[in-house]
C-alpha cells in the first residue's frame, strides 16, 4: 500500500501547477493533502478509481485538509471531537479494515510566537485523540506537523532554535507523542540521514540550496513499525514549499 501527503499550500493554485499529473504519476493509493485553502464545491476534485473526503475551515481561503482514497473506508470522521480545535478544517480521520488513517495540519505557532499557548493545548488534546484510536486499532499519522523534531531536521538548528517550528516546547511534544506508542517512519529506516527535508522558505533560494526542514511525516503505530515497507521524500516535486512524503507500508 503506497500512501502520500502533500501540503500544497492552496489546491487551487497547486492545480495550475501540473497537481493533475504528479498525482496520477505518484499513483498512490491514499493521497492527503493539507492546506487545501479552499471550500467544498470550489475546485473539480474528481479522479478516476477514487473516492474524495474535504474538510474545509470556516475562515475561507485558510487551512483545511482532504484525503483521495482508492480504498473504501469503513467510516469518515472530521475533527477531533473538540468545538474549539474543529473549525479550521485540520484533521480527517479514515477508519479501514486493520488501521485509522488520521491526515492532519497542524497549527503553526506563528511569528513571535503568539499561538504557542494553543499549540501546546493542541498537541495535548490531539494526542488523547490518537492514543484512543491506537487502543482500537493501529494509527498511521500523516500530513504537515509544523515541527523539525531534531537538531537533523532542519538546515540551521542553532539559529533556529526558539523559532515557531523548532521551539522546545514543540520538540518536546513531538517526543511526547513518540513516547506514546508511535514512530516515525522515516527516522525509523533512516536515523542519521541528513539533508532530508520537506519544507523550505520562499526566501533566499532556500529550496535551490537546500536549507530547508523536515516538518512532513508519517506517523506509525510502534505496533505495525514491522510492517513498513519505505519511507521517502520527494523533493524532485514542485508546486509548493512543501515536498510530498510517502510511506509504503504492507498488512
Amino acid at each position: 500500500m503506497k500512501l502520500i501527503s502533500w501540503n500544497v499550500n492552496g489546491l487551487r493554485a497547486v492545480y495550475n501547477k501540473g497537481f493533475e499529473e504528479i498525482f496520477k504519476n505518484l499513483d498512490a493509493d491514499i493521497f492527503c493533502v493539507q492546506e487545501t485553502k479552499m471550500q467544498e464545491g470550489q475546485l473539480d476534485l474528481s479522479f478516476n478509481g477514487y473516492e474524495i473526503y474535504l474538510n474545509s475551515a470556516i475562515r475561507k481561503g485558510y487551512s483545511g485538509t482532504a484525503v483521495f482514497t482508492k480504498i473504501k473506508p469503513i467510516n469518515v470522521s472530521y475533527g477531533i471531537g473538540i468545538e474549539k480545535h474543529d473549525t479550521e478544517g485540520r484533521v480527517i480521520t479514515l477508519e479501514f479494515e486493520k488501521f485509522y488513517l488520521v491526515n492532519c495540519y497542524t497549527p503553526n505557532s506563528q511569528r513571535e510566537l503568539t499561538r504557542l499557548e494553543y499549540r501546546v493545548e493542541w498537541e495535548k488534546d490531539f494526542r488523547e485523540y490518537l492514543r484512543k484510536l491506537d487502543d482500537i486499532k493501529p494509527v498511521i499519522l500523516c500530513g504537515d506537523l509544523n515541527v523539525a523534531h531534531e537538531e537533523i531536521d532542519l538546515k540551521n538548528p542553532k539559529s533556529n532554535r526558539g523559532n515557531a517550528g523548532f521551539t522546545d516546547e514543540e520538540r518536546r511534544e513531538m517526543t511526547n507523542l513518540l513516547e506514546t506508542g508511535f514512530i516515525d517512519s522515516f527516522r525509523y529506516l533512516y536515523p542519521d540521514k541528513t539533508d532530508s527535508y520537506s519544507w523550505w522558505s520562499y526566501m533566499g533560494r532556500a529550496r535551490e540550496k537546500n536549507i530547508g526542514w523536515r516538518i512532513d511525516y508519517f506517523i506509525v503505530s510502534d505496533k505495525i513499525k514491522q510492517n513498513i515497507v519505505e519511507a521517502k521524500i520527494h523533493p524532485e516535486i514542485f508546486g509548493s514549499d512543501h515536498c510530498p512524503v510517502e510511506l509504503k507500508i504492507e498488512f
